[in-house]
């Protein structure tokens, strides 16, 4: 499906240090995370990093999560399953009301790196405003493959009835299993909550947009989710099958194509969500074709849905602004998610 066939052309095309004009590509990733270390009222480390981190002890949150931590009535570290990552992060509004609506953070990282602890940088414009903030963690690749000598006590005893066993066995499948699950938690646990409202950046959209794809009958639950912002995504797997993403995930075709979003758009329902489907200027060129055609899929599926070309930004910076009151995608934000 990808124009991009050569292998050196994927690898560059879905390398996203490859195409910001501020810095060079060795140089973007260290200028990412020093933003976030730094304290600025920017977010969260993003992909393109091209080998595995050196071995290291755990950072401490990023800054702007602190920050947030600090002003907000929180409760961290939530289990929503038995993983280790299976866990969240609600902010809760400043002045919460008898119910509240909630945007679900879904971080990025190519499924391979960030936690829910480089997520809280999202929440202060919101929780101002009225409106819970959930940073979702999920069993990031290699981790999310199951061993075999714990496939039966854990992924059988995770899965919802009628499941089929061998979606836990994929670190890809298990990903998006546990994000589903998150929001099967969030409801049964949470009474109060008035409409759940998705925001995911990359690899954080994939799994939003899967989300969008969910027969909840598996789950007996259905989250009411009223919109959803997917940000710099990737929504077809198969170009990445033959590129160093790959690497850790180890997908066969089989499984990137039932993982794929574009292949799993259903007929929108009578009240469906609203979608609003943003790509950077300076995302890579099938970065930005892949943004154009979900929207048109989705679309073409009669799903309310919007693409938005946010100018001078790239696929760091796109998601970094989120928690400035100005920019535009936080603006757009707060008028998706209406206050109580």
């Amino acid at each position: 499906r990808s124009p991009a066939a050569s292998p050196q052309a994927l690898e560059d095309q879905y390398s996203p240090s490859r195409w910001s004009p501020r810095l060079d590509r060795d140089t973007i990733i260290d200028a990412h995370l020093a933003v976030t270390a730094a304290g600025g009222e920017r977010g969260a480390p993003e992909e393109g990093l091209r080998s595995v981190p050196r071995p290291r002890a755990p950072p401490p949150p990023p800054a702007g999560t602190e920050r947030a931590r600090a002003s907000a009535q929180t409760l961290l570290h939530v289990p929503y399953g038995n993983g280790d990552g299976e866990k969240l992060d609600i902010y809760f509004p400043t002045d919460p009301s008898e119910t509240f609506p909630v945007l679900v953070y879904i971080h990025g990282g190519y499924w391979q790196c960030l936690s829910k602890d480089d997520s809280g940088f999202a929440a202060p414009p919101l929780v101002s405003q009225g409106v819970a903030v959930v940073a979702v963690g999920y069993e990031i690749a290699p981790k999310g493959r199951c061993r075999p000598a714990e496939a039966a006590a854990s992924c059988v005893a995770q899965c919802p009835p009628r499941l089929p066993f061998a979606l836990c066995l994929g670190h890809m499948d298990a990903m998006v299993l546990q994000v589903r699950r998150s929001l099967v938690f969030l409801v049964e646990r949470y009474p109060r909550i008035r409409g759940i409202y998705l925001c995911g950046h990359s690899a954080g959209a994939h799994l939003a947009a899967m989300v969008l794809s969910t027969d909840w009958t598996e789950f007996q639950v259905v989250p009411d989710i009223k919109g959803a912002v997917l940000v710099s995504g990737v929504y077809d797997l198969e170009p990445i099958l033959h590129t160093y993403v790959n690497d850790a995930l180890n997908m066969s075709r089989e499984v990137a194509q039932r993982n794929s979003p574009m292949r799993c758009v259903t007929p929108a329902v009578p009240a469906a969500c609203e979608v609003l489907v943003a790509v950077a200027q300076h995302d890579s060129p099938e970065f930005r074709r892949q943004s154009q055609e979900y929207s048109q899929a989705l679309r073409a599926a009669g799903w309310s849905v919007s693409l938005l070309d946010l100018a001078g930004v790239d696929h760091f910076d796109v998601i970094e602004k989120l928690s400035e009151d100005s920019y535009v995608l936080t603006q757009v934000g707060r008028r998706a998610v209406p206050r109580q």
